[in-house]
């Protein structure tokens, strides 16, 4: 049996074949010499996106190992595109494409007035950047197939087909905004969470510039009444608008966090709280849960399960790391906090600690009850929780919030 990844990608080997596709949009795994999407050897065109620490462990320790593993991915002749990047991330992708004949371009972020007055639908500046890269891509895949696009940098705007794609695309589990289906208050708005499966620290830095935006705009609009969709249309739940203010009710923003081992907690963590702070958001409590899905099977009618033995060090480790820089942040030394903590029993008999500034679960299921619990008790404080860290967190999380 290959590995999980490998296997994905050979099942979509498959099903485009079978199904006839004019054209695959494969992304790579990680990496991009090694990896399982690589095996294809002529495609039309190639790209990559910004580039940041992220799978060091496989990938390098400097941007210039990055860059050279995610150049993997050019082909001899094969034109590619790539977006602005740091000097030595860049000099390593123009030394690769120079032996490899490619003819590499760095495709600049999309310019707002190409949309026609309207909007990206991917919320964040970054995603700019990535509009840019897409365009590049797609215009050059029509031009090597027979279906160029004239006067496309003349014309001053895209074509319709284009502005259509950008202004509609959907992204479940980045920058997307979920309010709980199932929290029993007269305003189902009062416990919405924020999802974004940020899990590096340029990517961390960016989902705390959304979710901190997000916030100053929510916080200056009447509450929402939130009516479930499908969610496909938008990142964003359809909402209704209340005519009471949102004056009347207080805020508080939850962190709702989990990170693989492999990853960076110190490098992760200050990032995202002090980018927060700098927009003047700040976590009035941050809940740590474990890192293994709750979900086993696959299919609509699968039921969390939770480990009696789940081994929760990790979600202490990350708690302290959280601790620290909130006692930092107040004037006290990272290395003696005084921080508060209490040894508890939840609900499946287990230890798990609850300090001043936050709380380590030993379930996904059980932090979310906690806070429909809390919501519920103060029916004059709006929810807002952050969830990010991990995509498997994210989806699980969605898979518990949403009918």
């Amino acid at each position: 049996m290959p590995t999980f990844f490998r296997f994905l990608a050979l099942l979509a080997f498959k099903i485009f074949a079978a199904e006839q596709v004019d054209v695959a949009i494969l992304e790579v795994g990680l990496g991009g010499k090694f990896d399982a999407t690589n095996v294809v050897q002529t495609p039309i065109v190639c790209g990559i996106s910004s580039l940041g620490y992220d799978h060091m462990e496989i990938l390098g320790n400097t941007l210039g190992q990055i860059a050279g593993e995610k150049a993997g991915i050019f082909k001899h002749g094969i034109p590619a595109f790539t977006v602005p990047q740091p000097d030595e991330a860049m000099c390593v992708l123009e030394e690769k494409a120079s032996k490899l004949n490619v003819h590499l371009q760095v495709a600049h972020p999309l310019d707002v007035s190409l949309l026609n007055g309207l909007k990206l639908a991917l919320e964040g500046e970054h995603q700019y950047i990535n509009a840019g890269l897409a365009v590049a891509l797609c215009s050059t895949w029509l031009q090597r197939t027979g279906h160029p696009i004239t006067n496309l940098n003349q014309t001053g705007s895209l074509p319709e087909q284009f502005i259509k794609g950008l202004t509609t695309a959907s992204l479940q589990g980045r920058a997307q905004i979920v309010c709980d289906q199932f929290t029993d208050t007269e305003n189902p708005g009062d416990l919405v969470f924020y999802l974004d499966g940020a899990h590096s620290p340029e990517s961390m830095e960016a989902c705390a510039k959304w979710f901190s935006l997000c916030i100053k705009e929510d916080n200056q609009q009447p509450i929402p009444h939130y009516q479930a969709q499908d969610n496909t249309e938008s990142s964003k739940e359809v909402a209704q608008w209340h005519t009471n203010e949102r004056s009347k009710k207080d805020t508080a923003q939850i962190l709702l966090f989990n990170c693989m081992s492999v990853r960076d907690p110190q490098l992760l963590l200050p990032c995202l709280m002090r980018t927060c702070a700098s927009q003047g958001v700040c976590f009035k409590k941050a809940l740590f849960v474990p890192n293994i899905s709750v979900y086993h099977k696959v299919g609509s009618h699968a039921l969390p399960t939770t480990d009696p033995q789940v081994d929760l060090s990790w979600q202490f480790t990350l708690q302290r790391v959280w601790e620290n820089l909130m006692q930092g942040d107040k004037g006290g030394e990272a290395s003696n906090t005084g921080q508060v903590c209490e040894e508890v029993k939840d609900d499946t008999g287990m230890s798990v600690r609850s300090c001043t500034n936050s709380s380590v679960f030993s379930s996904l299921p059980l932090a979310i009850k906690w806070l429909r619990d809390t919501a519920q008790k103060d029916r004059f404080v709006h929810f807002q929780v952050l969830v990010t860290g991990s995509l498997h967190l994210v989806g699980d999380v969605l898979r518990l919030i949403k009918k």
